[in-house]
């Protein structure tokens, strides 16, 4: 990723506590833990059957019964709670914890979860859309988190966030800007190594889902909650 975020200047209105987000966080990190338990093998079986294969998701290829546990559109969902190291866990945990909790106070508690998942299974449709030979199983919560970047972006763009670019240099920018360059990196590493098919990871379901939550905060935001920074009217 391009930049590590650290922290934005973006007060919750709306709800005490985000509950939802920090449940997500526990949850993602509580299987995480239980996949430590496992050898190579049956943590391989395990994203087998949990994870979302673009190949089975579109018919061109099924799981021997064995591994079949659920069926192929609910890994579009389950996917998101497993996790390929700590880094991987890390770093989307850390997206989540910066930029979910505005976005659950946007939407409240309940339409978050469903923005969430929304966002997740239109993440792994985009990825199955580009790919979809691919018998490589797609894990990880990126494409939900990244439709909660895209929320945000539509949102908040005008708030200020402390990043460390390059994973070393700390920069206070504008999240409009900081979510620009996120997501131009996504597309542009999308195309090259579409084109190269060399990268494990799922580009185009960070597209995905981000333009997933842009689309979707606008149906689902609560009323009053204004785009782009405005203020409302009840504010003025």
């Amino acid at each position: 990723m391009p930049f590590i975020p650290i922290s934005d200047d973006n007060p919750l209105r709306l709800i005490r506590f985000q509950v939802v987000t920090i449940s997500l966080i526990a949850i993602n990190a509580i299987v995480f833990l239980i996949q430590q338990l496992m050898d190579d093998q049956q943590l391989w079986e395990f994203w087998l059957s949990y994870g979302m294969i673009p190949a089975v998701l579109s018919g061109e290829a099924q799981l021997t019964s064995d591994l079949e546990r659920i069926p192929a559109w609910l890994t579009l969902f389950t996917s998101t709670f497993l996790h390929d190291g700590y880094w991987h866990l890390g770093g989307n945990m850390l997206f989540l914890w910066v930029f979910g909790d505005n976005v659950e106070d946007a939407t409240g508690h309940w339409r978050f979860l469903v923005f969430y998942f929304a966002c997740a299974a239109a993440a792994g449709l985009a990825q199955t859309a580009i790919d979809p030979a691919s018998q490589v199983p797609m894990v990880g919560a990126s494409g939900a988190v990244a439709g909660v970047l895209g929320a945000y972006m539509m949102l908040h763009p005008r708030r200020r966030m402390l990043i460390l670019l390059m994973r070393t240099i700390p920069l206070r920018l504008h999240v409009g800007l900081v979510l620009v360059i996120w997501i131009v990196f996504q597309v542009g590493a999308g195309i090259w190594f579409t084109s190269t098919g060399e990268s494990e990871t799922a580009w185009w379901a960070h597209v995905g889902g981000f333009a997933a939550g842009m689309i979707l905060i606008l149906m689902l935001r609560n009323r009053g909650v204004t785009l782009f920074d405005r203020v409302s009217e009840t504010e003025t």
